[in-house]
């Protein structure tokens, strides 16, 4: 992972370059960002740099052996701690050939979904049960950090969810944390620091890794060929700056949201029965992402609707080709509190769609309760 393979955070790598080449770096930093954000990617990056043998301003070479190595994540001074199902007394018996190679599985996952989330790593396993980082585990840290560096360059520990620590495997570390052995670094990543010790957290350098920018998803999304420029600006604002969140909607999401979405009003108006069968019948069909990039859609539309309605059009971020739909659904609903209880409408479907509820009776269910919002004198 280098820098420049990173949308955006000019602010953050620079912060990060500066420190590495003024050797004012901590031991222990902790890459926390909300869901989404490159915290992960980060950390991933000043790791290749630290070890590059020929950096550059502003990023690694990406071309010695341990660029090369750090891009494949398997370099012999890159470790990592995982979140991991609990070894029962009968798996722990098995021979070592036997058990599932957790590292092999962790490098894929990470090439493949850099910025993915914990759910998705417990898809990535295949496993459903709860995942932490055990006091075995932290065991193993401190032992592997007691070696020195194969290749003389710093040795890094990265343990990805430190939160999933319990007390126990986190006051395994607390020595090793405080007194690191010469040349050691621990680059933590979590999404949820407030659910670490205090303990742990006093012993970190924090380093806040802020979501991205509807200009920096939309310069990714066609970048990467994952959509193309008119999608992507649709795509940007529904996301709030979580490119997880951006990449599965460019899968899913299509040209005529925006479209759909007003139909779908217009029907709910009209209380059109057999329409609005039909449309739930026809997106009960659609995968998940898909359902709820259609609810995200929506409540970017009230949101873009109540901008327009407090003349705050400079705040506004759809693009043209949706901005004349949105003015007239805005000068068309008689009242800000019946925009509001559409968004509570479109928000609740929204967290019942991740729920996996049944798409087809909540999205007929939507429709019902739209129609008597809007057709409310």
């Amino acid at each position: 992972m280098l820098f420049s393979s990173i949308p955006g955070l000019g602010e953050t790598k620079q912060k990060l370059i500066k420190a590495i080449q003024k050797d004012h770096l901590a031991h222990a930093l902790l890459f926390h960002g909300k869901e989404g954000s490159p915290n992960l990617a980060l950390a991933l990056a000043m790791a290749t740099y630290i070890n590059c043998s020929q950096p550059g301003e502003e990023d690694a070479c990406g071309k010695c052996p341990s660029c090369l190595k750090m891009g494949k994540l398997v370099h012999p001074d890159l470790n990592f701690a995982i979140p991991l199902p609990a070894s029962s007394k009968k798996k722990a018996e098995k021979k070592e050939e036997e058990q599932p190679d957790f590292p092999a599985f962790w490098r894929n996952f990470v090439l493949e979904k850099p910025y993915g989330n914990f759910q998705d790593w417990s898809l990535h396993l295949g496993i459903n049960k709860p995942l932490s980082i055990s006091k075995a585990a932290a065991r193993q840290i401190v032992k592997t950090l007691s070696l020195k560096s194969f290749e003389g360059g710093y040795k890094m520990m990265l343990i990805w969810a430190p939160e999933t620590m319990n007390l126990s495997s986190a006051n395994a570390l607390l020595k090793i944390l405080e007194e690191p052995p010469a040349k050691t670094i621990f680059l933590m990543v979590s999404q949820q620091p407030e659910s670490l010790l205090t303990t742990i957290l006093s012993r970190t350098q924090k380093i806040h890794v802020r979501n991205f920018t509807d200009e920096e998803i939309q310069n990714y999304l066609v970048d990467q060929s994952l959509c193309g420029r008119m999608e992507a600006q649709q795509i940007a604002p529904l996301t709030d700056g979580n490119l997880r969140e951006a990449i599965l909607l460019s899968q899913n999401v299509a040209d005529k949201n925006t479209l759909l979405f007003r139909d779908w009003l217009r029907n709910c108006y009209k209380a059109d029965i057999q329409s609005l069968i039909d449309f739930a019948e026809l997106i009960g069909t659609g995968s998940k992402e898909a359902q709820k990039s259609i609810l995200l859609t929506g409540i970017n539309v009230i949101r873009e609707s109540l901008l327009n309605r407090t003349q705050l059009t400079n705040l506004m971020r759809s693009s043209e080709t949706d901005r004349e739909f949105i003015v007239n659904f805005s000068n068309t609903v008689l009242n800000d509190e019946k925009i509001m209880e559409i968004y509570r409408v479109l928000n609740d479907g929204h967290y019942h769609i991740e729920r996996n509820a049944n798409s087809k009776i909540l999205f007929l269910d939507m429709a019902f309760n739209l129609a008597k919002i809007i057709r409310t004198v």
